[in-house]
């Protein structure tokens, strides 16, 4: 397969290291390929971190090698993956493009929320959700992004429907706070 703006492509990783693919995991990759992407897409805004994200998900799949525990849900596991391979991409970019900055003293002041576009709130939502803890970033995601239920996401998580409420509520509070600047509406 070509390089993708000089991106290498999952099958061109794969093909570079000799390593066959396994039927199952082909299997899966065409079942779920297009969920990955999505969710993945939907925390980084971006094509290009998304496909990155959605590699690293099914080359971590491909390590797991073939003594692994099956997957009890694999739908559920390639979407929290996607999850936290997408936030993981997102915070590495952060790390990349980090600047200081700006000290009170030096007559910047803060942009309205009027003259903010949604390109900036996206931008500002995916900085505030890199800074979440893994496991508020994810229920906030499933929640917010993929429009899972509280009561789907303990199911998915393993975990009690009132920690999911607990968890959506405190993070909401934090980036509400984080976003204020941008939000005219609630979310």
């Amino acid at each position: 397969m070509k390089e993708n703006y000089g991106r290498r492509t999952l099958l061109s990783v794969l093909e570079e290291q000799a390593i066959a693919i396994p039927g199952e995991l082909e299997q899966a990759f065409r079942a779920h390929h297009r969920l990955v992407f999505r969710t993945a897409y939907r925390i980084t805004g971006n094509a290009g971190d998304a496909e990155d994200a959605l590699q690293t998900v099914f080359l971590r799949l491909l390590r797991r090698g073939r003594n692994a525990d099956p997957l009890e849900n694999t739908e559920s596991y390639l979407r929290r993956a996607a999850i936290n391979a997408a936030l993981d991409v997102v915070r590495s970019r952060m790390a990349e493009r980090s600047v200081p900055l700006p000290d009170e003293t030096s007559g910047l002041t803060p942009m309205a929320p009027a003259q903010t576009d949604v390109s900036g709130l996206r931008q500002a939502l995916t900085r505030a959700m890199a800074r979440l803890k893994p496991r508020q970033a994810e229920i906030f995601a499933l929640r917010f992004l993929e429009g899972l239920s509280n009561r789907q996401i303990a199911q998915t998580l393993g975990i009690s429907q009132v920690l999911v409420a607990v968890t959506v509520h405190r993070t909401r509070q934090q980036l509400r706070k984080e976003l204020r600047p941008y939000l005219s509406v609630r979310f």
